[in-house]
């Protein structure tokens, strides 16, 4: 039996779209039930009343009983933590608010997923650079567990996906249509793969296919539900700048890739970098660092090519260093410059002559052509 709850936003969320601020607010100052009851009685104007009213109610709850899919709310132990922080972001072009329910398709449990994942999102017109770079950043970073989410669209999204499959998963699709629906129609393959063995998220009800409100309002749930969001190539005005933004306003990480000045694919991810809006990432250990806790995931420091002077102690470095540049110098001089002792600094630069850094004769000491103090 389906509680009452559960049920009102089983129903609201096939007869109000995704992200509408109005349904949202109304939902969280009084409940899923009143809400339902109000809106069936005009609350939010006429049309949104008729749609309340054409919902088939026994047909839906149907829907939650199929055995390839099933209906989580807040509260649910699949429910992911994240999406908590939609209830307090600003609106970003009309779509907002934490979601009313999800509906999943899929063995994976969300909630566990994405304890430790990240978002991959990018242009659908994606070059084969871009492809290449989501496809082997999302193998990389499955390979150290973490869950790679995307949009399933063409492009960026799909090449993450892919990636992500390659390595041997974990990763999530989340759509701006229902689970059962195959949209773009090219990767039914690819979702009927992901629904069988990973999961396919969406706030909408099984049997709704997409619109470019429900695109917008899709992202919001990629960038919240995800511990950080990569863009890989974007244009200005695109799908995964609207994500990005959304990462920023639910303080997630926004990283980038950058790619040739000359591109036009990346110019959003160039501007976003350039304006400190993302950070710079060319690599999963890059990505780690920035969604893991403090401390777990620390990037080496970059190490330089060794060089000649690196085994040398203290003394003998020190002698090294006070040899003058452009002229032979005296064992006395030296050791002077060095604050050493004439015999420790006699020692040391015979060491350095048997090294190979340094040259002596009668008129005094010099560093060899080889030897170099950089």
């Amino acid at each position: 039996m389906i509680n009452s709850d559960r049920r009102a936003r089983m129903l609201l969320t096939c007869a109000m779209e995704g992200g509408d601020p109005a349904v949202t607010e109304l939902v969280q100052n009084i409940g899923a039930e009143t809400a339902w009851a109000k809106i069936t009685e005009g609350v939010l104007g006429e049309p949104a009343a008729q749609r309340a009213a054409a919902v088939p109610t026994n047909a839906v709850e149907g829907l939650a009983n199929a055995s390839d899919m099933r209906f989580v709310v807040p509260g649910d132990d699949e429910w992911p933590s994240g999406l908590d922080d939609l209830r307090h972001a600003e609106s970003i072009q009309r779509r907002g608010g934490e979601p009313l329910g999800l509906w999943l398709r899929g063995p994976s449990h969300l909630a566990h997923l994405m304890v430790r994942s990240v978002a991959i999102v990018g242009s659908r017109a994606a070059t084969a650079y871009g492809n290449g770079i989501a496809a082997d950043l999302a193998a990389d970073l499955v390979e150290r567990g973490v869950t790679v989410l995307s949009g399933g669209a063409f492009g960026i999204d799909v090449a993450a996906h892919r990636g992500a499959l390659a390595a041997g998963g974990p990763t999530v699709c989340v759509l701006a249509n229902g689970v059962d629906v195959a949209y773009p129609p090219g990767h039914a393959g690819l979702f009927e793969t992901l629904g069988k063995d990973q999961l396919l998220v969406s706030e909408l009800p099984p049997g709704a296919h997409p619109t470019r409100v429900r695109f917008l309002a899709r992202n919001r749930l990629i960038a919240a539900m995800s511990r950080g969001t990569i863009v890989v190539e974007a244009a200005l005005r695109s799908g995964a700048r609207n994500t990005a933004s959304w990462a920023l306003a639910c303080g997630r990480p926004l990283m980038a890739v950058p790619g040739s000045v000359y591109s036009r694919a990346s110019t959003a991810t160039h501007l976003m970098i350039r304006n400190g809006q993302a950070v710079l990432v060319t690599s999963a250990p890059d990505v780690l660092e920035l969604i893991s806790d403090m401390g777990q995931a620390m990037l080496p420091l970059a190490q330089g090519g060794t060089r000649a002077t690196d085994a040398l102690s203290e003394t003998q470095l020190a002698v090294f260093e006070a040899i003058p540049a452009r002229r032979r110098a005296p064992a006395g001089e030296i050791a002077l410059a060095a604050n050493v002792s004439v015999p420790s600094c006699l020692a040391a630069l015979t060491a350095l002559e048997s090294a190979g850094l340094v040259e002596g004769d009668e008129r005094g000491w010099l560093v060899a052509l080889r030897g170099s103090r950089s």
